[in-house]
């Protein structure tokens, strides 16, 4: 895509890229990237699109339910499907390639997906911002040749935001919200029993109001990462005794709100500087 190109040229780009493939699995989280890719080709393909999310331990109940309710709102077609990630050894020690062994999971099973159907293609909801990131699970996108049809049309985070809030779609705002495992400490175990901590504490954080919010699990210790327009609400002794309470509750010994607020991937700040490298353009 080249830089000139109008958002309406872009859309359009993605609805015959869309077109091309006859039919198509739609890898679907109920985020607004995979939301308005799921719709978009809905539209396009009718019911020749399927939209289908895998369910495990690593993802919110509340996450769930809200993308099954879009999905029932909007008429897309879904379907459920279970992965086995944390069967894996490779995954559960939860290194700094977890991510790709959790979409190779996810690929695998939704290639089998494809084939009995008889289907064209498998795509992903990627956005040109996402290459500039790392992404570990881009590389068993590639792997699995798997289709990135907003990436490909030109597509960044805040155009897919902008074209989902022209549509109407209810996400087009919708915070972002990584699977559960990601707010693990690289190098601590992937357990149900951690995955439970955390989704108790930002359900009760939630609860208390705040919208974006990301409980880091760091053994005892819960790092509480506060969107900065809402910090302001946390700055109180009683906000304060709430917040501890709440993640205490889940069974951390410690609570820490972090200065810094919160953060995409803050996690990966630790990881040596030669694996964030390959996120860099330049090695693309």
């Amino acid at each position: 895509m080249t830089f000139h190109q109008t958002l309406d040229e872009k859309q359009d780009a993605l609805d015959a890229h869309l077109a091309r493939f006859g039919s198509l699995l739609v890898a679907y989280s109920g985020g607004v990237d995979s939301a308005y890719l799921a719709w978009r080709a809905h539209r396009v393909l009718g019911s020749q699109a399927l939209a289908v999310i895998a369910d495990s331990p690593s993802l919110a109940r509340s996450q769930y339910r809200d993308a099954v309710e879009f999905a029932r709102e909007q008429a897309i077609p879904l379907q459920t499907i279970r992965t086995r990630e944390m069967e894996n050894e490779a995954y559960a020690v939860n290194g700094a390639d977890r991510c790709f062994h959790c979409k190779d999971e996810l690929f695998t099973v939704l290639e089998a997906e494809r084939a009995r159907l008889g289907w064209a293609a498998v795509a992903y909801g990627l956005n040109v911002d996402d290459r500039q990131d790392f992404r570990p699970g881009q590389q068993a996108a590639t792997a699995h040749r798997v289709a990135a049809p907003l990436a490909e049309a030109g597509l960044t985070k805040s155009e897919i935001r902008t074209l989902a809030g022209q549509a109407g779609l209810r996400l087009w705002d919708k915070p972002a919200s990584a699977c559960l495992s990601s707010r693990l400490a690289y190098g601590m175990r992937v357990t149900p029993e951690a995955l439970r901590m955390v989704e108790q504490s930002e359900d009760a954080l939630h609860a208390l109001g705040f919208a974006r919010v990301r409980v880091r699990h760091h053994g005892e210790i819960a790092r509480v990462e506060i969107a900065e327009e809402e910090m302001a609400s946390a700055l109180s002794r009683q906000m304060f005794q709430q917040i501890a309470r709440a993640v205490r509750a889940a069974g951390f010994h410690y609570v820490a709100v972090d200065c810094d607020g919160y953060r995409s991937g803050s996690m990966n700040e630790l990881l040596p500087v030669e694996l964030l490298a390959a996120a860099s353009p330049k090695d693309r």
